[in-house]
């Protein structure tokens, strides 16, 4: 296994308050990574670093490294290392218009003007998401009116759209019923024999179904990181057992 990414004494504060400490973390190529731990231990911000969106907030210092492929993600251009590493978000945000041009969006800013190869990007990035076959009959209508597990599929969609190399899905399924739920775990899964996947999420049955490696945060530090089986079965921390036990979080 080649690792995607590498990060190393990540410390992060807003403002005075430290966030995280000393996070060391590698995300392997083609696997899909879960990070789990209670309720404000840090597990969005460390997610959020990985494509830099905490570079939009104001007052935060960051200090450590993050790599990609051996390559510092600072001396990235931020649009490039965005391009390359997609988003998606808790509740589902579609834009404001059609299905079509919801995908075709960020392909249209990266410079593709040919209609006839955003055609074929938006069927690719809709049947990659699994949501072809319900909308290709009505590419025209606004995305707003889709359900909430299809709105969610389609901002996969609009992250594939632009062939990332990394996919951030931060507690993606939070706000979904368990059908649609289901739906983008073996999404997720398909996904992974082409994408490097890293997911936050409260529900540790879903980290435990859809992932490969586990990390455990608390209190802004990485207590623990194993193979998903190993933190599932055999966690090496107390504060490891008892969060999957079910004793706090």
């Amino acid at each position: 296994m080649e690792e995607k990414m590498e990060i190393e004494d990540l410390n992060l504060w807003y403002g005075t308050f430290q966030a995280l400490k000393d996070i060391e973390l590698d995300i392997y190529e083609n696997r899909v990574t879960a990070i789990i731990g209670p309720s404000g231990c840090g597990k969005s911000t460390l997610i959020r670093c990985l494509n830099r969106m905490n570079d939009l907030l104001d007052d935060v210092t960051i200090e450590g490294e993050i790599e990609m492929d051996d390559e510092d993600i600072y001396k990235i251009d931020v649009v490039t290392l965005r391009k390359r590493i997609g988003m998606v978000f808790q509740k589902p945000n579609p834009f404001p218009m059609s299905i079509f041009d919801n995908i075709a969006y960020g392909p249209k800013i990266h410079g593709t003007k040919d209609k006839k190869k955003l055609r074929e990007i938006v069927e690719d990035s809709l049947k990659r998401a699994v949501l072809w076959d319900e909308v290709k009959d009505d590419l025209n209508k606004s995305a707003l009116d889709l359900s909430g597990g299809q709105q969610q599929r389609l901002c996969i969609a609009r992250t594939l759209a632009v062939k990332p190399e990394v996919i951030l899905f931060d507690e993606p399924c939070s706000a979904l019923d368990p059908i649609s739920t289901r739906k983008i775990e073996d999404l997720i899964a398909k996904l992974k024999e082409n994408y490097t996947i890293v997911i936050v999420t409260h529900n540790m049955q879903q980290a435990a179904r859809v992932s490969d490696f586990t990390a455990f945060m608390y209190l802004g530090k990485m207590l623990e990181f194993d193979t998903t089986k190993n933190i599932f079965t055999n966690p090496k921390n107390e504060k490891t057992e008892s969060y999957i036990s079910g004793r706090f979080g």
